[in-house]
């Protein structure tokens, strides 16, 4: 079983679950966090598990304002603060007992897999990163989801709330995904997903909700990763793709992939799946799992 742990970020107290292998160490360490809404419950463990059996230790947390962490604004997503914990949790990690501080890498999924491709290049002492379908350009990514009636309401939707959040201090909410996404407004408009996660809710994940501020799509609108993957020039970095996925756009990867200049890179693409299937299927959530051990038992 994971050890429940915590740490500070910027004066607010995270929870993780740490994994750690058999044996002494001092053993290599990967910073895990998870993409929109998601807390650490969430699929992550199932990645955290093929790792440990590896002798590779995980720190699974969740960011501020979600699950067990602390944070007075609840289900806000703010991408950069996102990205100060990914950090302060490889500063944690550094002073672990049994953990090789020079052996640390980061691990994000869909909306972190984005982060982890801007903390690698932004943090030296993450010495390999594995990035899964990630998001590459909110803007760009919103537009294809919604379409072009669907993302004027998102943004009328975001205008409205930043009047709001500028008069009275009070953010509003939506939802992540909706089954009836033409009548109910969310950020994810994918009438799949909220089946999903109301599965993964129920199996493994208690304390996902399915919500969150509006604020945090007019974040995402201004989210890219693109200033930041020319600068990952000596970190290994891995990208896995699902060959149908249509939520975070192969294309978009592939040319954030094109962009990244180390030539210790590997694109790997999961045949015959699409972005929730690697959620859904535990056979492709596995065969992922062994592509991210392999790649940090190579390189951290």
């Amino acid at each position: 079983m994971p050890e429940v742990v915590t740490f500070p970020s910027d004066g607010v107290a995270l929870e993780g679950l740490l994994f750690r292998p058999d044996g002494p160490g001092p053993h290599p360490l990967v910073v895990m966090a998870g993409g929109w809404c998601y807390v650490k419950e969430l699929v992550q463990p199932r990645y955290a598990r093929v790792f440990q059996a590896a002798g590779i230790a995980s720190l699974v947390f969740d960011y501020r304002g979600f699950g067990g962490s602390e944070g007075e604004v609840r289900q806000h997503a703010d991408p950069h603060q996102q990205i100060r914990d990914y950090r302060n949790a490889v500063s944690y990690a550094e002073t672990l007992d049994g953990i090789d501080p020079d052996r640390i890498g980061a691990w994000g999924i869909s909306y972190s897999g984005g982060h982890t491709l801007i903390v690698g290049a932004a943090d030296s002492r993450v010495r390999a990163v594995a990035s899964i379908v990630p998001v590459i350009d909110g803007l760009e990514t919103m537009r294809r989801a919604h379409g072009t009636m669907g993302f004027r309401r998102l943004r009328e939707a975001v205008l409205r709330n930043r009047r709001r959040l500028w008069a009275t201090g009070e953010h509003g909410y939506m939802k992540h995904s909706s089954t009836d996404p033409a009548e109910e407004l969310c950020t994810w408009p994918f009438p799949g997903s909220p089946p999903l996660f109301a599965h993964l809710k129920e199996t493994e994940a208690p304390n996902y909700e399915n919500r969150n501020t509006i604020e945090s799509a007019e974040l995402l609108l201004e989210y890219s990763v693109e200033p930041h993957v020319g600068r990952l020039v000596d970190t290994p970095t891995l990208m896995l793709l699902a060959d149908a996925d249509d939520f975070t756009w192969s294309d978009l990867e592939v040319a954030a992939f094109n962009a990244i200049p180390t030539p210790e890179k590997k694109l790997h693409v999961v045949a015959g799946t699409d972005h929730h299937e690697l959620y859904r299927d535990p056979g492709k959530t596995a065969q992922a799992a062994q592509v991210c051990r392999d790649w940090f038992a190579e390189h951290l």
